[in-house]
């Protein structure tokens, strides 16, 4: 590949915004010149409202900073306030320290881990179609690193994005394809019980109930095992409290309702109030198989108290389970208590449509695509 054509090739993978580059684009017009110090301005001097960085730190205790920092936040907060300052991050900090600076392997690594992350982000904020994007670029970045977890994490993380978008065979295929890539790199339980519960999930949805038993078993045997290698810090976590959600669905894919609200309440009980999210979910989870048990006043309770803890959290996914709530609850209609909060919650998922808008409104250079 010729210099410029790689360098543009980066550029467009990196989605940094073409006003910043010093070269010009294939089929784009460069309307001025910008010398190449002002792609490595800091990204502290943009003003970020949640993203706070010491400008004087290392540029890969910085990197990590930022991973730590929305991490958190994002457990929080929800991916639709993170999403344009984790964009605007890689698009005019570490993006032109991949295309202009020293070629250091451990720069894919980052690249790949925060367009991963930011893939979560836009998944959480609504926009699929971009998360799987995101992924795929977080893919082919991970293939250049030296870091063999975080591609298994990736394929792991496109395989959830497929049981979302109703592809459960797809799902089956990239978490195959995870563990075939784990048996190359350093194990870790975690990432072992994580690709095998998409597996299970995949199976659940297509109907099969012995895999998917066997392959929960899996992924809980592997969370007991003892632990060989570190986890990468450009993983996620995946601890019981995430494979009692994960079986939580399977079970109600499968029609076992009352195994499904076991694990549903596992689910809730290892999710301290701070992950307001993962409990959110998890919450409404159980409500929704309440409802199916023909208990809608439960239900009813536990949502309302899901609804005053997520105010502020920008989460579509939240929103979309709030939807599937409304159609459990839908054969009680005829009950004044239901009635009155079927009102209160369609009133609710209407007062959250500015999530959606918060990835949707941000400029094309930022988005990525």
């Amino acid at each position: 590949m010729r210099q410029m054509d790689s360098l543009a090739y980066w550029a467009e993978l990196l989605g940094i915004p073409h006003h910043l580059l010093w070269f010009q684009m294939p089929g784009r017009t460069h309307s001025m010149s910008v010398p190449r110090q002002a792609a490595t301005d800091s990204p502290t001097a943009s003003g970020f409202r949640l993203l706070r960085l010491d400008a004087r730190l290392p540029a890969a205790q910085r990197d990590m900073a930022v991973i730590e920092s929305l991490r958190s936040a994002d457990l929080r907060m929800g991916g639709g306030h993170l999403y344009r300052e984790l964009i605007r991050y890689l698009t005019t900090d570490l993006g032109p320290r991949l295309l202009f600076g020293h070629a250091d392997p451990a720069l894919f690594v980052v690249a790949a881990g925060l367009i991963e992350m930011s893939g979560w982000m836009a998944h959480d904020a609504g926009h699929d179609e971009l998360a799987h994007h995101q992924f795929t670029r977080a893919r082919e970045f991970a293939k250049l690193g030296p870091d063999r977890q975080l591609p298994v994490h990736i394929r792991t993380s496109l395989s959830h994005l497929e049981l979302h978008r109703g592809n459960p065979k797809r799902a089956i295929q990239h978490a195959y394809e995870a563990e075939s890539a784990l048996a190359k790199a350093p194990a870790h339980p975690e990432l072992k019980a994580r690709l095998s519960a998409m597996q299970a999930r995949g199976f659940a949805a297509l109907g099969e109930a012995r895999q998917t038993r066997a392959t929960l078993q899996r992924a809980a045997d592997a969370l007991d095992a003892p632990t060989a290698y570190p986890l990468s810090p450009w993983v996620s976590r995946f601890d019981h409290g995430s494979l009692a959600a994960e079986a939580a669905r399977c079970a109600r894919l499968l029609g076992d309702r009352a195994r499904a609200a076991e694990y549903a309440q596992r689910a809730i009980d290892l999710r301290s109030p701070d992950r307001a999210r993962s409990r959110a979910l998890s919450q409404l989870m159980l409500a929704a198989i309440l409802a199916d048990q023909g208990h809608p006043e439960p239900a009813c309770t536990i949502a309302d108290g899901v609804i005053a803890a997520t105010s502020d959290l920008a989460s579509h996914v939240v929103v979309r389970h709030l939807g599937d709530l409304v159609d459990s609850l839908q054969p009680y209609r005829n009950s004044p208590p239901v009635t009155a909060f079927l009102e209160h919650l369609r009133e609710t998922i209407r007062s959250r449509t500015w999530i959606l808008a918060m990835v949707t409104s941000q400029p094309d250079q930022f988005s990525g695509a």
